[in-house]
C-alpha cells in the first residue's frame, strides 16, 4: 500500500472491469433464521445495487458470478429456485437495462440449461447486442476450467478442419475462443462472505487482476462496500511482473 493514500498516477488509472463472486446468501439467511431462498432473493437486490453502482463509477464492464458448474450439486429445489431467479431477471430487469443502453451477456455452458432458459438467454443477448453503454456479464452455469476446455475444443475443431494452423495457437487465439472474447480482463475481482478463494471463476482472465475479499455476506453488499473495494484497488501498485521505479533506481 502507498503510505498516505494512492499516488496521483494510481488515482488516475482507469478502472474498466470489476468482477464479483457473490457469496454468502445461505449464511446470511441462516444467521437471520429465514429460509435460504430469502437469502437468494436478497442477493438479487444486492446484484441490482452493484450494477447501479458500477454504472455510477463509469465502468465499461461488470461481471457477476451467479451460478457455477458445481452448483448443480445443490438440492433440486434450490437449483430450481436459482433458475427461476434468472428467468425473473429477464422478465423484470431486461427491459430497463436495454433502455439504459446496457449490453447483457451470459457466460457459461448453455448446452445443459433447462428447456426454455437457453432461448431466453439468446433473446436477451440479441435484444441488447447493439447497446454501447455498460456491459453486464452474468456467469451462469459457468466454471473457469470448463470455459478453458470448451475454448480448447473449439480451437481443436478449427485446426482439424483446416481453418487454423495449430502452430498459430497462442494466448490471443485462446483468449478469442473464451466466453469473454470481446471483453477486457477484469481489473478487480471482489468476493464477499470472508472466503479467500476464487472458486473456478475467470481463471484465465483474472491472471493479473487485483483481489479484494470482504467479510460481509452478499445480501449486505451495497454502494459503500463497492466503493471500499474500489478504494483498496486504487491504493495498490500494479506492476504486472515488473518492479517499482524505486527498486529499479536502487
Amino acid at each position: 500500500m502507498f503510505a498516505g493514500g494512492p499516488s496521483d498516477e494510481a488515482a488516475a488509472r482507469p478502472l474498466r472491469h470489476v468482477a464479483i463472486i457473490m457469496d454468502g446468501n445461505g449464511r446470511w439467511a441462516k444467521e437471520r433464521g429465514v429460509p435460504r431462498l430469502e437469502g437468494h432473493q436478497q442477493g438479487v437486490e444486492a446484484a441490482r445495487r452493484a450494477v447501479e453502482t458500477a454504472r455510477d463509477l463509469g465502468l465499461s464492464h461488470i461481471t457477476l458470478y451467479s451460478f457455477s458448474t458445481e452448483n448443480w450439486n445443490r438440492p433440486d429445489w434450490e437449483v430450481r429456485h436459482l433458475m427461476g431467479l434468472l428467468r425473473r431477471f429477464f422478465e423484470e430487469d431486461l427491459a430497463k437495462l436495454a433502455e439504459e443502453g446496457v449490453r447483457v451477456r451470459i457466460l457459461g455452458d448453455r448446452r445443459t440449461l433447462p428447456d426454455g432458459l437457453g432461448k431466453l438467454v439468446e433473446d436477451a443477448e440479441a435484444r441488447t447486442r447493439q447497446n454501447t453503454g455498460q456491459t453486464l456479464q452474468i456467469a451462469f452455469n459457468y466454471g473457469g476450467r470448463d470455459e478453458i476446455v470448451r475454448a480448447a475444443a473449439k480451437l481443436a475443431r478449427q485446426a482439424a478442419g483446416g481453418e487454423l494452423d495449430p502452430e498459430a495457437i497462442d494466448e490471443a487465439a485462446l483468449t478469442g475462443a473464451l466466453d469473454t472474447s470481446d471483453a477486457p480482463d477484469p481489473d478487480l475481482v471482489i468476493r464477499t462472505s470472508g472466503e479467500q478463494r476464487i472458486s473456478n471463476f475467470l481463471l484465465w482472465q483474472a491472471a493479473y487482476a487485483e483481489f479484494v475479499f470482504l467479510d460481509c455476506y452478499w445480501p449486505d453488499f451495497g454502494r459503500e462496500e463497492f466503493l471500499d473495494a474500489v478504494d483498496q484497488y486504487r491504493r495498490r501498485e500494479r506492476r504486472y511482473g515488473g518492479r517499482r521505479e524505486a527498486e529499479e533506481a536502487g
